[in-house]
């Protein structure tokens, strides 16, 4: 990099310290959940937010899209939410002088930030509009092709509880998600700190760090990071590791995964390395980085196999396995 490329480099650097620090004054005890969205975001990616509700899954992304200055969009899926209802549909109009006329009406799949809350309650017609949108970053409708303002993200939440009524989403469509960002319970300490700032009647108002015109710079800036051969080669042999064929050999993989992980999760592994690499200051992607983002960029992208299944086998474990096996040169 240049010396005008590193002064750019520093000053996003700093602009997301700052943005991570006002969303932490809403945000209490997901400090790690944070990390994680904001690495996606600045990679260009979808989320998959995972918790029980109530730890503040809506809160994070409705806090992210206030940060980021971007259009806020809210989708609540149920069984009987249409497609047409999250991208909207042509309304027939009519003008002053008595003639019809077809306008198209935009739905909340146009915005910038969508939070697509309890995905896994709609049915599978309105999920696969949503996930094209995601893929596609647009959509069709009566053969007119309509594209999604840029940045476009879906940060999308699901309840691994309660599965009566839920339409699980099918492993294909989950790869389209670069994250899958697992929630958890508070600690003592966090949990009061929650108590004390939810409770006082006061809101707070989150500074604006960035407008899309920024983040779209800052994207690229992130993509233009340089990745050494052995990390490449190490990022590829972590996801050949994966699959239960595989010369890596080993044992957990091959009793209990039916199916490894894709190239897209590869491409995961990378991007999220450098997003990772480039939030810490510095200017090249590490053995450590890749790692550190195995887990949200890998675990819905494996499946089990029966047994793996039947013994309820782990899947984060897993991956800590395969990460303790799989040398960082050969």
């Amino acid at each position: 990099m240049d010396g005008l490329e590193q002064k750019q480099f520093a000053e996003y650097q700093q602009a997301i310290i700052h943005a991570k620090q006002e969303i932490g004054r809403v945000i209490v005890g997901l400090n790690s959940v944070i990390d994680q969205v904001m690495t996606a975001i600045l990679c260009n990616g979808h989320v998959l937010l995972e918790g029980v509700p109530g730890l503040g899954k809506t809160m994070l992304v409705h806090s992210i899209g206030q940060v980021f200055d971007l259009k806020f969009t809210r989708i609540q899926f149920t069984p009987d939410l249409m497609p047409a209802d999250i991208t909207g549909t042509n309304i027939l109009m009519e003008d002053t002088n008595g003639r019809r006329y077809f306008q198209f009406q935009p739905g909340p799949l146009f915005g910038q930030i969508v939070l697509a809350d309890e995905i896994n309650r709609a049915t599978a017609k309105t999920q696969s509009a949503l996930l094209e949108a995601m893929q596609e970053r647009s959509i069709t409708i009566a053969g007119e092709t309509r594209y999604l303002e840029q940045p476009f993200f879906v940060l999308a939440t699901q309840n691994p509880l309660e599965l009566e009524g839920t339409y699980p989403l099918p492993e294909a469509q989950l790869d389209r998600f670069f994250f899958k960002v697992k929630v958890g319970y508070p600690s003592f300490e966090e949990l009061r700190d929650i108590l004390l700032k939810t409770t006082i009647g006061e809101e707070a108002s989150l500074t604006k760090m960035f407008d899309g015109d920024a983040l779209l710079q800052l994207q690229a800036l992130v993509r233009q990071m340089p990745v050494s051969h052995e990390v490449l080669t190490y990022a590829a042999r972590i996801i050949l590791a994966t699959h239960p064929h595989a010369e890596a050999n080993i044992t957990a993989v091959k009793d209990y995964v039916r199916y490894g992980a894709s190239p897209r999760g590869g491409q995961t592994l990378i991007l999220a390395g450098k997003a990772k690499a480039f939030m810490e200051g510095r200017f090249t992607v590490s053995f450590a980085d890749v790692r550190a983002v195995a887990l949200p960029a890998l675990r819905h992208r494996i499946l089990l196999n029966f047994e793996g299944e039947a013994t309820e086998q782990d899947m984060d474990q897993l991956i800590h396995e395969i990460i303790a096996k799989v040398p960082e040169s050969v």
